[in-house]
């Protein structure tokens, strides 16, 4: 079984892409904005956007993992997954850039929109910035699949591959999370505060995954952890979180066993599916930089948000409540969405 401090995962090939632990900030203005010190409830954010490369995001705790595995194995090649606006692809592209591994990109058109910004601006114009070779596929498109594909070609003239999927969200990839657990347990204790409640987006999973994989194997509330769906419905998101979890915890060598309960994710404001805008996401990304100066990306930290802010004002936070809102990052994505967010 895992010690209380998880120092497995100090023993389990990692690449270091963070200079340090990110930031925690209290949302001063928003509390205000909310009333929330009539509530005695205090909101802060982890700002997993402040991260020294590519941009920035949580995906780069995931792809430490991936790039220590893929170290240790002499890869030379990533291949990787997403949509077209894929904040994972853009890191891994940073990434693979600063470790002197090639990368190609295989990013299939998940999202019903094909104006200029959204087809050449902001993610996509970052990937072929960090050196990546990009082929973009057709709605429908199995880009996975393709990906096999391509890697078995590469392997086949002598390179060796790593295929990283959707989000970096494999049972390697959540540990990344798991050590972001670690990290703010010993931010709480720094801050003399313990946080009743964080919240995150669920897209591909693996962040919260590995929250409650590393909370549980440290002996803390799992549950703690809400997840905001913004790719997959109600049950499915859950069952893949937590599935997900289980195998996290069996690489960290934990004997903890996750129940159903132990993971929450609320759908509600998932909107129209996967990063198509809604309203409660544009007003979300506007209130945090009208009142806090911080960029939400509108895909995932900003549906997140918008599902925070409705359970803040219907009461579904308790009165005296510490939350931690996990800020994901995928700022290169507001510029995609110029037409959606313009004023």
């Amino acid at each position: 079984m895992a010690t209380a401090t998880l120092s497995i995962l100090d023993t389990i090939p990692r690449v270091t892409l963070l200079d340090d632990a990110t930031p925690i900030q209290r949302l001063v203005r928003i509390e205000e904005a909310l009333d929330l010190p009539a509530r005695r409830i205090r909101l802060y954010a982890k700002r997993d956007d402040l991260m020294p490369l590519g941009g920035g995001g949580n995906k780069l705790r995931k792809l430490e993992y991936h790039l220590g595995q893929a170290r240790a194995a002499g890869v030379d090649t990533i291949v990787s997954v997403g949509g077209l606006q894929s904040n994972h692809a853009r890191l891994a592209a940073a990434a693979a850039a600063k470790c002197g591994l090639a990368c190609e990109l295989f990013l299939a058109r998940l999202v019903p929109k094909s104006d200029a910004d959204y087809e050449k601006n902001g993610n996509v114009l970052l990937n072929d910035l960090f050196g990546a070779h990009t082929t973009f596929l057709p709605h429908g498109t199995d880009a996975l699949a393709v990906a096999e594909t391509r890697a078995a070609e590469l392997r086949s003239e002598g390179h060796a591959v790593l295929v990283i999927p959707t989000g970096g969200s494999t049972p390697v990839g959540a540990l990344g999370y798991a050590r972001c657990a670690r990290e703010i347990v010993d931010q709480e204790g720094a801050m003399d505060l313990r946080f009743d409640r964080l919240v995150v987006p669920n897209g591909s999973a693996g962040t919260q995954a590995g929250l409650v994989a590393g909370f549980a194997a440290m002996g803390r509330r799992p549950d703690r952890v809400k997840g905001y769906a913004v790719l997959k419905q109600g049950d499915a998101a859950r069952q893949g979180t937590l599935g997900l979890a289980r195998e996290a915890l069996r690489l960290l060598e934990s004997d903890v066993v996750l129940h159903d309960d132990d993971v929450a994710v609320d759908d509600a404001h998932l909107g129209g599916g996967y990063g198509v805008a809604t309203e409660g996401m544009k007003e979300a990304v506007r209130l945090m930089a009208n009142h806090e100066g911080v960029l939400l990306d509108p895909v995932y930290s900003g549906k997140a948000f918008a599902g925070l802010l409705h359970d803040l004002r219907e009461g579904l936070v308790r009165d005296g409540e510490t939350v931690l809102f996990i800020a994901t990052g995928g700022v290169p994505g507001l510029f995609a969405y110029r037409a959606d967010l313009a004023g």
